[in-house]
């Protein structure tokens, strides 16, 4: 079953990002995007970089941790003796609470920032923005799966299925797709959609410090950080403090957390140059506009 799962994540990967691809070209949610084909090959690419250090650094030492934390009969799962198909959902379940709570760190600590905001940085969201993380992000978050996995008591094949379902997911949320109001409003009472996750790709803070689950879109109800705009389009994507064209390279995406930025702070302090005043104003805006915040 392993070798099985092993094989469909790539191929799964791939079919999803193609059809996505070929979605945004035909039914655009955003218009007008610029070298699309570069910019969505510079994400690819850090992406398959990314699994490459993933699986040379990594797949051996969470095959390790699983297995022994299955031997030992440790974990929450072992403990309580779930198994089988109910095992599987509820692996799912606690997994996904727990990239809810890993991603809302990386907006909270200073230093897992630093690599998370290339990912933010991304002025043109597409399904590859789905692919663009920092290597850096992606070391720190397997670094800290090895303890998190054996609390779970997760075994690999649940962790494999996960992956198999939250990459897509990963990217329908992340695409440049006109998903119909009415169908993403009932989509999203269950996962995360374009939508919904578009805000948290907002330049303005308070819209990026929300939305923060992967696929179930329940946690960010549960936790109060959900938030909804009435008309994504009118919203400016990337960070007020990164629009260099060079950082959408993929030497410029490896080099950005250890290049000085100006701009925002993430403490919501103010920018020299009227940052403070300018979110004022869209806060203004939105209120004029009856926009929902926060748990609406």
């Amino acid at each position: 079953m392993i070798e099985s799962l092993t094989t469909f994540k790539p191929v799964a990967a791939t079919v999803a990002l193609a059809l996505m691809w070929l979605t945004e070209g035909l039914v655009p949610m955003f218009e007008g995007h610029r070298e699309r084909v570069r910019h969505d090959a510079s994400n690819v690419a850090l992406g398959i970089l990314n699994a490459l250090v993933a699986s040379l650094l990594f797949a051996g030492a969470t095959l390790v941790a699983t297995e022994w934390a299955r031997a030992n009969g440790f974990g929450l799962l072992h403990g309580i003796g779930v198994t089988g198909v109910w095992g599987f959902v509820l692996a799912f379940v606690l997994f996904d609470c727990w990239q809810y709570l890993w991603h809302r760190l990386n907006h909270r600590i200073p230093f897992l920032w630093r690599f998370h905001a290339v990912h933010h940085a991304d002025r043109e969201l597409s399904a590859s923005s789905g692919l663009r993380f920092h290597t850096g992000e992606i070391v720190l978050s397997s670094i800290a799966r090895l303890a998190v996995l054996p609390l779970i008591g997760m075994t690999v094949a649940q962790l494999l299925v996960y992956e198999a379902v939250l990459l897509p997911i990963i990217l329908f949320h992340h695409g440049n797709v006109g998903v119909p109001r009415r169908a993403d409003r009932w989509l999203r009472w269950l996962i995360v959609t374009p939508w919904m996750h578009w805000v948290h790709h907002s330049d303005y803070q308070p819209e990026t410090d929300s939305n923060y689950s992967s696929v179930f879109s329940f946690w960010d109800r549960i936790f109060g950080s959900f938030r909804l705009v009435g008309d994504p389009r009118k919203l400016t994507l990337g960070l007020e403090d990164v629009e260099r064209s060079d950082w959408a390279t993929l030497p410029g995406m490896v080099a950005m957390p250890f290049r000085k930025r100006g701009g925002r702070r993430r403490d919501g302090g103010a920018r020299a140059d009227g940052g403070r005043e300018r979110r004022r104003a869209r806060g203004r805006r939105n209120a004029a506009s009856g926009q929902p915040g926060p748990g609406r």
